[in-house]
């Protein structure tokens, strides 16, 4: 197994370790909310079914296929280092809207099991923002630190995420890593807390917020700085992950040597009772926090040089 990857530098095995698998019973609010308090964040196994979790990452990875990105059979996820995606869909936005929204994509995380899952989570009835952040993660690529509380700041102030892996995702290809004991690190989480972000939730605001101070060092050196360990695990299909707005993570790199692309995606939850007025993650059309929907996502366009 290869020693996993951040940011380009080999993370020492003092400083990595695995992710805590909660042992509880799913339905039970007070066991769930146990896990989110010790860890800040609560990983189910199996907890999807797996056939539909597949046919959903078919379903993507067909569409990838289309563009010339994904090497049949598709379901292995493997990149070509090509696309027609400019030339066959030049709107950008409507072509990831389209992919977002697939049926069997949508059945996984919008479909009865998450949502149940989630409104045990909340001790009442949850609901799904209408926009979610589907990830094809090629090799090479990661996603920095940060916190989500930023984004989603405004409304409800109890909006969780929940990652789901489309497929298995060894260490190898850039799953999910979160900093251990993040969500106590208060002098990170207060000026994220306190920002007032009715009088300005501007793009460029919630990015910083988000992610200027968790990224001022290298993760390795953040975790060595504060006593702590980066925390990720293989994920395999079925799998999820739930954390709130105040648990600092990002993603391993994904270094698979034969061009795997990882397939993850976040949908935010909240209760249902909560606002659900945001235009920016409701509605048919969402604009999401940069104001040009699908469009302006990483996914929604493909570099291979980037």
């Amino acid at each position: 197994m290869p020693t996993p990857v951040i940011q380009r530098r080999e993370i020492p095995s003092s400083l990595f370790g695995p992710l805590a698998e909660f042992q509880g019973d799913s339905s039970c609010e007070s066991a769930l909310q146990s896990q989110l308090t010790e860890h800040g964040y609560c990983l189910l196994r199996g907890t999807l079914d797996q056939d539909e979790v597949l046919a959903a990452r078919r379903e993507v990875f067909e569409r990838l296929e289309s563009t010339g990105e994904i090497r049949s059979p598709c379901e292995d996820g493997i990149a070509t280092g090509e696309s027609r995606r400019s030339e066959l869909y030049p709107d950008a936005n409507g072509f990831w809207q389209s992919v977002s929204e697939g049926p069997l994509l949508r059945a996984v995380t919008h479909g009865r099991r998450t949502h149940d899952l989630m409104t045990s989570v909340f001790g009442e009835s949850a609901r799904a923002h209408d926009m979610l952040y589907l990830r094809p993660t090629p090799a090479g690529r990661s996603t920095k630190l940060h916190y989500d509380f930023p984004f989603f700041a405004g409304r409800s102030r109890r909006i969780h995420t929940v990652w789901i892996p489309f497929g298995d995702v060894p260490l190898s290809d850039g799953p999910l890593v979160i900093i251990e004991n993040s969500h106590r690190f208060t002098d990170l989480i207060e000026p994220i807390r306190d920002h007032d972000y009715k009088q300005d939730r501007s793009n460029d605001a919630v990015q910083k917020a988000a992610y200027e101070t968790p990224n001022a060092v290298h993760p390795i050196d953040l975790a060595r700085e504060r006593g702590v360990r980066l925390l990720s695990t293989e994920f395999r299909a079925g799998d999820l992950m739930i954390f709130g707005g105040f648990t600092l993570h990002g993603s391993l790199d994904n270094i698979s040597p034969i061009s795997r692309v990882r397939l993850s995606c976040d949908v935010r939850f909240q209760p249902a009772a909560d606002p659900h007025d945001d235009d920016r993650y409701f509605g048919p059309s969402p604009r999401g926090s940069k104001g040009g929907g699908y469009g302006d996502m990483r996914a929604a366009t493909f570099d291979p040089g980037e």
